[in-house]
C-alpha cells in the first residue's frame, strides 16, 4: 500500500476546479470584486507610526481614494477623498499638513479633522433646506492591529479575520517596531493570481532555488510536514529552516537582538505566517517582521507594497543596513511576481478556461471559496 493522505491532513483529497478564466480578465468581474470584497473587507494601509501627525496621507482602499488623518495630537481618523459639495478631491498631494480643518481646496468647504462634521461652506451661502449635518464627510472605519492600520469602506464591518487567529503575534512586540525598509513595484498580473502564488509551493522548486535552500521542505514542493503523504499528527516538529539558519537573511543569521519573548515552538519554526485576506500577509521572523500588501490596479495589474520592521535597538546598531537584510525576501518576492505574471499571460489562451488544482492546492481552493462568497453575499 502506498502513503496516505491523513485525515487531518490539509490537503485535498480531490483535484476541484478554481476560478473562471473571466475571474483574472473581465472588467465587470474586477468591479464586482472591488464592489464587494474590497469595499467590505479590512485592508491594511501601513503602520499607524509611519502616519505622521498634523499631516493627512492619501490611501487607495480597493477603488477608493481615502484620507488618513492623523491630528497633532496622534488621533487618526480616515474618509473618503471626495468633498460631499461636488465631489472634489480633499487632498492632493500624497501627503499634506494637517490642522484642526480639512479644507476642500475647490469651494473652501472646510470640515473637522476629528470627525469629518462640515464646519464652513466657504463663499456659498446654503438655503433653509441644506442640512449641514447631512453633509459631512463620508468616514472610514479604522482598526488598529499588531501596529498596523486597516480601513473598512462598509458602514457597519465585521470583524478583523487572520487564517491562524489574531493572537498569533503575541510574543512578538509588534507595536513597537520601526519600519525600517520600503519596496514597491507594479506586476502584470491579476492580485488573485499572486495570492495563489501565495498560497501553494508546487512552485517552489522551480522557481525559488534560494528559498528552498533555506527552507528545505519547500524544495519538495509543499509548505509544511503535514501537506506529505504519510503525515501523522504525532510526527515531531522539525525545524523549517537549514541547518545552522536562524532567519531570512543572506546568511541566515540574525540581523540584530533575537525577540526574547518567543517561545520554543516559534525559535524552532524560524518564521510565523499571517495570512488576512484580500490585502496583506505578515511574516514574523525571530529579529524582525516583514508586510506585504497587495494593491489591485486593474484586471491585469497588482501593486505590492513591502515593509520590513525592526526592533529600535536594531536599527541602532553601528552599520546596520535594513535594505540588506531586505534582499533575500526581494529574490524571493520579484521570482514570485515574474511567476504571476507568466501565470497572467498563459490564462489570456482562449484554450484555458479554469485551473484544476492538486490536493496540495488546498489553499488556493479555500481561497477561491472565500472569494465567491464575498462576491455573493455582499452582491
Amino acid at each position: 500500500m502506498g502513503l496516505e493522505r491523513h485525515p487531518l491532513s490539509p490537503r485535498l483529497a480531490r483535484c476541484p476546479e478554481g476560478l473562471p478564466r473571466e475571474a483574472y480578465q473581465d472588467a465587470a468581474w474586477f468591479a464586482r470584486e472591488m464592489a464587494t470584497v474590497f469595499s467590505r473587507q479590512w485592508v491594511m494601509v501601513g503602520r499607524v507610526a509611519d502616519f505622521t501627525p498634523g499631516q493627512m496621507q492619501r490611501v487607495q482602499v480597493g477603488a477608493a481614494p481615502v484620507i488618513v488623518a492623523r491630528t497633532v495630537d496622534g488621533a487618526v481618523s480616515a474618509f473618503h477623498n471626495s468633498c460631499p459639495h461636488r465631489g472634489a478631491e480633499l487632498c492632493r498631494a500624497e501627503r499634506e499638513p494637517l490642522g484642526k480643518l480639512i479644507r476642500c481646496p475647490y469651494h473652501a468647504f472646510a470640515f473637522a479633522a476629528s470627525d469629518g462634521a462640515l464646519v464652513a461652506t466657504g463663499h456659498a451661502i446654503p438655503t433653509d433646506d441644506f442640512d449641514r449635518s447631512a453633509h459631512g464627510l463620508k468616514r472610514v472605519t479604522c482598526r488598529e492591529w499588531n501596529g498596523f492600520l486597516f480601513l473598512n469602506l462598509d458602514a457597519a464591518p465585521g470583524d478583523l479575520y487572520a487564517d491562524v487567529g489574531l493572537r498569533t503575534l503575541d510574543n512578538w512586540p509588534m507595536s513597537s517596531l520601526v519600519t525600517g525598509h520600503r519596496w514597491e513595484t507594479e506586476i502584470a498580473c491579476n492580485w488573485k493570481a499572486f495570492w495563489e502564488n501565495y498560497s501553494e509551493c508546487l512552485h517552489c522548486p522551480g522557481i525559488h532555488p534560494e528559498l528552498c535552500d533555506m527552507v528545505p521542505i519547500y524544495g519538495k514542493g509543499i509548505m509544511g510536514q503535514s501537506e506529505a503523504l504519510g503525515w501523522t499528527p504525532d510526527e515531531q516538529a522539525r525545524p523549517n529552516l537549514r541547518a545552522g539558519a536562524k532567519s531570512w537573511t543572506v546568511t541566515g543569521e540574525p540581523c540584530g537582538p533575537v525577540f526574547p519573548g518567543l517561545s520554543d515552538a516559534e525559535r524552532l519554526a524560524g518564521y510565523s505566517f499571517v495570512t488576512l485576506w484580500p490585502s496583506t500577509y505578515i511574516v514574523a521572523h525571530v529579529d524582525y517582521v516583514r508586510s506585504v500588501r497587495i494593491q489591485p490596479m486593474a484586471p491585469e495589474r497588482t501593486r505590492l507594497i513591502a515593509e520590513w520592521h525592526f526592533p529600535e535597538a536594531t536599527l541602532a546598531q553601528d552599520g546596520f543596513d535594513a535594505e540588506a537584510v531586505a534582499g533575500f525576501a526581494k529574490i524571493v518576492i520579484e521570482q514570485d511576481g515574474a511567476a504571476s505574471e507568466m501565470n497572467q499571460r498563459g490564462m489570456r489562451s482562449p484554450a484555458f478556461r479554469a485551473a484544476r488544482l492538486m490536493p496540495e492546492e488546498y489553499e488556493i481552493h479555500r481561497f477561491h471559496q472565500w472569494v465567491l462568497n464575498e462576491m455573493e453575499t455582499h452582491a
